[in-house]
């Protein structure tokens, strides 16, 4: 249990009373954030933290797929079993086949396995190789999805099947995601979809009961690219003291103070990754091409961005208690899942380690006040975007909860570590909170289970394009945008 340090009040006031000398009577309110407990869910957690000494690319990525396969399967045959078994459609008794290549022509079956898209607009290997070296670069594609020429398989351990039928080119389907399916074999060798099933929400522990006393809230965040120029963003500077409880008003104070959590949900550092083109070929003079150079080079690096984030971090941990998650342009491994970014790059926010900051991998598992949150910096919607006609990102995120999965396309299009002994992108409980950073806006969403489970999805728009804070309360799960603006009157 930690008591955060006291959050000062403060109203409008003009300036001949500020530069007046105070009365002896004058007091203002003060806040103090409630006592409150925050932990790390460690048997999730654990297992996205790699050891240098024990990574190993040696291993090959199918293991990841049958490992995966091992652990869904049962569960998604449970659901199939109970709205499958003991049918009969024109008087066939539909009858459950435990590998793929065992369905026989004509015969009414229902079979599980992981879905594999065929996409010609995928990228590959080749692609990449021609960008190794200097020659036409590949058109980029924001989206792989071609509803005309795409393919969806279902696979195991024995092999591979074409699902075909107006039912399955309906559904919201991605490389990697385990599923039932239910139909017959046609003449051709497909397999004609009728109906599909999906792991559906897995178990979900129960919220504490509100004991109404005190309203405590956590405060999500993300794209804040820090850039540490000159003219940082004022917006920035507003969160931070809005978070400290040192903008605004005795209101936006009392506010302020409610904030138990804040967590930082990637993309903290601005972009600055050279461009592909070398600055000779950028100005038009290819005839003068620099030697690459490798390893450290002194004058090329921009210590601004990590001093600017760590005077922000330090201040604010001061004050409440910050996690920080690395995204896909943060110094640390691109890779999912993402390890945690080195403390030393912070060294002034590095002395509340223990008390007041945390560095946590992408994703993460939390537990505040007993309010489960999962959360991402946003790679993974953000994959499951390119499989998908539309922008449904709230959609996208129901889908990844039903799969009991936070990262079905990797390691297909996600790039990922080749676990060998599990899989830990599964899911094996559902949070209360479901939130994705750095999406285009903000979004947000319950759903909810057959078994009771209430989650609320978070699409975290980037602050650095909306300016917008989300606070959820964590009894209630009710959401709230504060959005800071230069110029604004007031904050929304």
């Amino acid at each position: 249990m930690n008591t955060m340090a006291p959050v000062a009040s403060s109203s409008t006031l003009d300036s001949n009373y500020l530069l007046s000398d105070p009365r002896e009577d004058e007091s203002l309110p003060v806040f103090e954030r409630p006592a409150s407990s925050r932990a790390l869910i460690s048997k999730y957690n654990n297992d996205f933290l790699l050891k240098n000494t024990e990574k190993s690319y040696e291993q090959q990525y199918a293991s990841l797929y049958f490992l995966r396969l091992t652990v869904l399967k049962p569960r998604v045959s449970t659901i199939a079993a109970e709205a499958w078994n003991g049918m009969s459609i024109l008087n066939q008794r539909v009858k459950a086949v435990d590998r793929v290549l065992d369905v026989r022509q004509g015969e009414l079956c229902w079979i599980v396995g992981t879905v594999y898209m065929e996409m010609t607009l995928k990228p590959n290997i080749l692609d990449e190789i021609t960008k190794e070296f200097w020659t036409t670069a590949p058109i980029s594609k924001d989206k792989f999805a071609d509803p005309e020429n795409d393919a969806i398989m279902l696979e195991d351990e024995s092999g591979r099947v074409n699902l075909v039928g107006s039912t399955i080119k309906s559904e919201l389907l991605v490389t990697g995601c385990v599923v039932a399916v239910l139909g017959s074999e046609t003449t051709s060798g497909d397999f004609d979809v009728i109906d599909i099933r999906y792991p559906q929400l897995a178990p979900q522990l129960p919220r504490p009961v509100s004991t109404g006393h005190e309203r405590k809230c956590v405060a999500l965040v993300s794209g804040l690219e820090v850039s540490g120029d000159v003219h940082e963003s004022y917006e920035t500077s507003m969160l931070i003291e809005y978070l400290m409880g040192e903008l605004g008003g005795s209101d936006d104070s009392k506010r302020a103070s409610e904030i138990i959590h804040v967590i930082v949900a990637g993309n903290s550092f601005a972009n600055n990754r050279p461009s592909p083109l070398s600055r000779d070929e950028e100005n038009g003079d290819s005839s003068q091409k620099k030697k690459k150079k490798y390893g450290y080079d002194s004058s090329s690096y921009n210590s601004k961005p990590t001093e600017a984030l760590d005077s922000m971090l330090g201040d604010l941990s001061n004050s409440v208690c910050v996690d920080i998650m690395p995204g896909d342009q943060d110094p640390t491994n691109y890779s999912f899942p993402q390890q945690p970014i080195n403390p030393a790059m912070v060294p002034r926010t590095r002395r509340f380690l223990g008390s007041g900051f945390r560095s946590v991998s992408n994703p993460c598992w939390w537990d505040v006040e007993g309010l489960r949150i999962l959360g991402t910096g946003g790679q993974p919607i953000d994959d499951i975007f390119k499989y998908v006609e539309g922008d449904d990102r709230l959609k996208m995120m129901e889908y990844s909860l039903r799969w009991q999965h936070c990262a079905p396309t990797a390691p297909d299009t996600l790039w990922s570590y080749p676990f060998r002994d599990c899989d830990p992108f599964i899911l094996h409980e559902t949070p209360h909170l479901f939130f994705a950073g750095n999406q285009p806006e903000f979004k947000t969403k319950i759903i909810e289970g057959d078994d009771g489970q209430r989650v609320r999805l978070l699409a975290l728009p980037k602050f650095s394009e909306t300016g917008q804070l989300v606070l959820v309360d964590v009894d209630s799960l009710a959401c709230e945008v504060v959005t800071f603006a230069a110029g604004a009157t007031a904050l929304d």
